[in-house]
């Protein structure tokens, strides 16, 4: 076993882990964090999208004892006053979600590109080519992420 101190959504948490345990397993299983979704188990669906330092990274791909020291930011973390994001409202305004399982992942990896600026369409949909949405087809997650950069 092997000792990590992380924080994550800005709660601070100590932990003895298995060498081997994914970050994903970490979140959901010993947090209880279960909006972190878990997919492909190889990094390609996106579901499993966390920010790691303030960027976003695939959790299935990474080791908990990695992130020992890192910040965490989950989807749970997005709304930390209780309220929806911007970005959050306009998935739910445009339609930008169906079964949800995606929707996690969309939501961490669009915050992250908004944070970094004002991005353009061709830049989301950039974005987007590394995840995966199986339900709603992606004309509406570009609208809400646009509408989203707009609105900041």
């Amino acid at each position: 076993m092997t000792r990590v101190e992380l924080t994550v959504n800005g709660r601070r948490y100590r932990e003895e882990v298995e060498p081997r345990l994914l970050l994903s397993d970490f979140l959901r299983h010993t947090l209880g964090l279960t909006g972190t979704h878990v997919g492909c188990e190889h990094g390609v669906c996106g579901a499993c999208t966390v920010r790691i330092g303030g960027r976003s990274a695939r959790s299935c791909l990474t080791l908990a004892v990695q992130a020992d020291g890192a910040e965490i930011e989950t989807v749970e973390g997005l709304a930390g006053n209780g309220e929806l994001t911007r970005l959050q409202q306009e998935f739910h305004e445009c339609g930008a979600l169906q079964c949800g399982f995606c929707t996690p992942g969309m939501l961490m990896a669009a915050a992250d590109l908004l944070e970094r600026g004002k991005p353009t369409r061709d830049e989301i949909v950039d974005m987007l080519s590394g995840q995966i949405c199986r339900c709603t087809g992606y004309e509406p997650i570009v609208e809400a992420i646009a509408r989203a950069a707009e609105a900041s």
